[in-house]
């Protein structure tokens, strides 16, 4: 059993509690040194899985596999490749799929993503039509590649059974507790959710949401739909009011207007940070008191807000924080 403890604040240390972050491929080669020595200090802390974003129509596939491929290799940590179905031929999106079994990721995000800015009947959409069927895609590939095995039957010659076939290790989804920007309600959400569960998915993450009542209301009614699958909390540090403001602009989900208020007022860079580190792990403690199972962190492609909410949570590995105290004793 993991041993736990506090951290200097007095949190309760809980390292048996999921985390998980994302990140965005980088776009320089500058960049892309940096971000690996984020990925480097994300995974001390030993996260369940680190998920890689995926522009539709495969616009990002080459870096996106780059760093899932730096996991692999430099790394204990299970990386998580985002697939979306629009700008893809049901063609395309199994070569895809294939691709990165093949590299060794064997999880996935299967993300439905926007439309073009034609609108939603755009030819460009592609033949997929939702995550769910994205989601029976990858399912379908993985049998295609890896066909049943039979076995000897012990003690019976010449007798044989089929073993089971292997599955990827996580299929999930996303859903929206504040409700998706095209739903009619929060009934179509939990059946959008239900769908993807039934295709196979087994792990959904919310999209950023503002208040903990939000994200634990949803769960309560997803639960009472039907779904079963865990329904990871998905959570940003937000240190500047620039990138609030784009967050806004991208997920349509308005902030609270304290918070936005506090970031604009505050004058120095390190107080605006301090603010929406706070925030983020108030937010995060609310929801895993009330059950969520674990925490999906959003990076924005930096480990230290995150890393300091995961600090403030006591999510640390045990042994990490024997190290610190031992450290801090000598």
């Amino acid at each position: 059993m993991a041993a736990t403890g506090s951290d200097a604040s007095g949190a309760d240390c809980r390292p048996q509690t999921p985390i998980s972050f994302e990140l965005f491929p980088p776009r320089t080669d500058a960049a892309a040194l940096a971000l690996g020595r984020t990925i480097d200090r994300l995974a001390e802390v030993r996260p369940a899985f680190i998920s890689v974003t995926f522009g539709a129509g495969g616009t990002s596939r080459d870096r996106s596999l780059t760093v899932l491929r730096y996991m692999l290799e430099h790394t204990d940590v299970e990386p998580m490749a985002h697939l979306t179905c629009v700008g893809s031929s049901h063609a395309e999106a199994n070569r895809l799929v294939r691709e990165f079994l093949d590299a060794g990721i064997t999880s996935f995000l299967a993300l439905r993503g926007d439309p073009p800015a034609a609108g939603e009947d755009d030819a460009g959409i592609g033949d997929l039509g939702s995550a769910a069927e994205l989601v029976q895609l990858i399912h379908r590939v993985q049998e295609e590649r890896e066909p049943f095995a039979q076995f000897g039957v012990p003690g019976v010659p010449g007798a044989s059974e089929i073993g089971e076939r292997p599955r990827p290790e996580r299929v999930a989804v996303a859903t929206f507790p504040t409700g998706h920007p095209r739903s009619r309600g929060v009934a179509q959400d939990v059946d959008t959710l239900l769908a993807k569960e039934i295709a196979g998915a087994n792990l959904a993450i919310t999209q950023l949401f503002w208040r903990s009542d939000d994200y634990l209301g949803f769960v309560e009614r997803a639960r009472a739909g039907g779904v079963t699958i865990p329904i990871l909390p998905g959570i940003m540090p937000v240190t500047t009011p620039a990138r609030l403001a784009r967050l806004t602009e991208l997920t349509g989900v308005e902030p609270p207007a304290e918070l936005s208020i506090d970031l604009e007022i505050e004058p120095d860079a390190a107080g605006q940070a301090e603010l929406g580190i706070a925030y983020a792990t108030r937010l995060a403690a609310e929801v895993l008191a009330g059950g969520a199972p674990g925490l999906h962190l959003y990076t924005f492609n930096r480990h230290e807000a995150v890393l300091d909410v995961v600090g403030r949570l006591g999510l640390r590995p045990a042994d990490q924080l024997v190290n610190e105290r031992n450290t801090t004793e000598r």
